[in-house]
């Protein structure tokens, strides 16, 4: 009597991911990992059988890493072209990725390889198929609309801490000299009060502002951070324009930083196809 082969069961890889700006939603890895293992257990029969060989966790992720800067997310796509596995596992695509375009990338180098790609909440997810358009629009509707959901959350967020300090609290961020944080409320440091009352008279003696950091410095009077005074420090302090103009200045540089991450994100992971 001939023993009927057995079908291997799928090797599939864990991907699981929370990021440094806590979960919003209270989702964390081992939240993420119970989902995946039941949905295991449940279409595992359907499929064949389903067997997790690694678990690849990224903890502690921020939002800006790229895959390079995610072990987990290497560590699988590498099994993957090494043929170590038949695919991914994660709770959702929001934990793939965090935007819409790197989700899409990184589906991509998965099905290239010939991988399937699962997850606990829908099953799979099949390749893009030009008789089917549907399937590709339903997965990135949904993709832009987890997006769309976490960039209101986070909005939401910056709203409130604005509108926290715009009314006098103390709402995120190191306080500005002179000030100190107290029980989540800013209050009066004096002795930094005094060093700046100080520098403010020092500057109604027509003294330069290089002149000034050069007392500060002389005096052993430490800065904010406990370090030495510079000239810009001291201008900021002095001068309410300059500090708005570094503040734009900052955010501009943020942004386009921000925008050169995306775009060096984007060439590392389509770099997987080829």
């Amino acid at each position: 009597m001939t023993t009927p082969q057995r079908t291997p069961s799928l090797r599939l890889v864990m991907l699981l991911r929370v990021s440094t700006a806590g979960q919003l939603d209270g989702y964390g890895l081992d939240a993420q990992e119970k989902d995946c293992r039941k949905w295991a257990r449940s279409a595992g029969p359907a499929l064949g059988g389903v067997r997790i060989i690694k678990v690849c966790p990224d903890g502690g992720i921020t939002g800006k890493a790229g895959d390079d800067e995610r072990p987990g997310l290497a560590e699988a796509l590498q099994m993957i072209a090494d043929g170590e596995a038949d695919g991914v596992l994660a709770p959702n695509l929001d934990r793939i990725a965090r935007q819409l375009t790197q989700q899409e990338a990184i589906l991509s180098v998965v099905w290239a390889r010939g991988a399937r790609v699962f997850t606990a909440d829908r099953g799979e997810h099949l390749p893009d198929d030009e008789s089917d358009p549907m399937r590709t629009f339903v997965r990135m509707v949904t993709g832009a609309a987890a997006q769309l959901e976490r960039g209101l959350i986070a909005k939401r967020l910056r709203g409130g801490r604005k509108s926290k300090a715009s009314g006098g609290g103390y709402a995120y961020g190191a306080p500005a000299y002179g000030q100190r944080a107290e029980d989540k409320a800013l209050t009066v440091d004096s002795d930094e009060a005094a060093v700046l009352a100080q520098m403010h008279a020092w500057k109604q003696e027509s003294i330069s502002i290089r002149g000034i950091c050069d007392r500060l410095n002389e005096q052993g009077i430490p800065s904010k951070r406990g370090g030495q005074w510079h000239p810009t420090t001291v201008a900021r302090l002095l001068n309410p324009d300059a500090r708005a103009a570094a503040r734009q200045q900052s955010a501009q540089a943020r942004a386009a930083e921000r925008e050169q991450q995306k775009r060096q994100r984007a060439d590392r992971i389509l770099s997987r196809l080829t």
